[in-house]
């Protein structure tokens, strides 16, 4: 009884974990995109919904990055989760296309993601 209860325990922290990894990690409206390091999205600036032809989904994002570091972390990263590199700045899964536009903002880059059926 001893060994499941801690085994249970184990699993609950396990559990706990990803979920707060995945909170302060990944956007909102597309959880399986995640935030470069330092990358905080900026929340209820996008808009998610279905259409016939797939979902179309705009995010923000904001950090005390370069441009150039954001978009080689996403090279480095969507080739993991499935994603096909048109260019820096596009890429493709399935019937989806990922756009990523960046700005200056002070000291800040907010990048602008945009998600569509191809």
């Amino acid at each position: 009884m001893r060994t499941f209860t801690s085994l249970m325990g184990a699993i609950a922290l396990l559990l706990l974990s990803l979920g707060t990894a995945q909170a302060q990690g990944f956007l909102s409206a597309y959880e399986d995109l995640p935030l470069p390091p330092g990358m905080t999205e900026v929340t209820d600036s996008g808009l998610s919904f279905d259409t016939p032809a797939g979902r179309i989904v705009e995010a923000f994002a904001r950090g005390p990055l370069k441009a150039g570091e954001i978009i080689a972390f996403y090279a480095a990263t969507l080739p993991q989760l499935g994603w096909t590199r048109d260019s820096d700045r596009q890429y493709r899964r399935e019937t989806e296309l990922l756009k990523l536009d960046t700005q200056a903002e002070g000291r800040n880059v907010v990048v602008h993601f945009t998600i569509a059926p191809e």
